[in-house]
């Protein structure tokens, strides 16, 4: 079907602004994007810092945790348990032993 003159000229009109529409839009979608991009890389970076605390804690009281697990098994001969400074020794070693790792680790810049 074949449009009038007038109506055929504003289709033309119509279409010249479709297409110089079209670079903005990709324009925009392109920032858009970016910023969608940018967003994204500032959670990955916090999300990062905060397993990075959850490492570091978890590294820390490993030594502790190992110490007491040891302690807690049913074993008939510990020679330790018998000497008068035993119980004070396993606590200040699992003290020492879990500030040894946040020391290194505080030194470092990880905390």
């Amino acid at each position: 079907a074949r449009l009038p003159g007038g109506q055929l000229e504003q289709a033309r009109e119509i279409l010249r602004d479709i297409e110089s529409l079209l670079p903005h839009n990709e324009s925009l979608f392109q920032k858009v994007n970016f910023l969608m991009q940018a967003a994204m890389g500032f959670i990955n970076i916090e999300q990062n810092r905060i397993i990075k605390i959850f490492s570091v804690v978890s590294v820390v009281f490993l030594p502790p945790t190992l110490v007491a697990s040891s302690y807690g098994m049913n074993f008939e001969f510990m020679p330790e348990l018998k000497w008068s400074f035993g119980y004070p020794g396993a606590i200040i070693f699992m003290i020492l032993a879990g500030l040894a790792p946040y020391l290194y680790f505080k030194r470092k810049n990880w905390l």
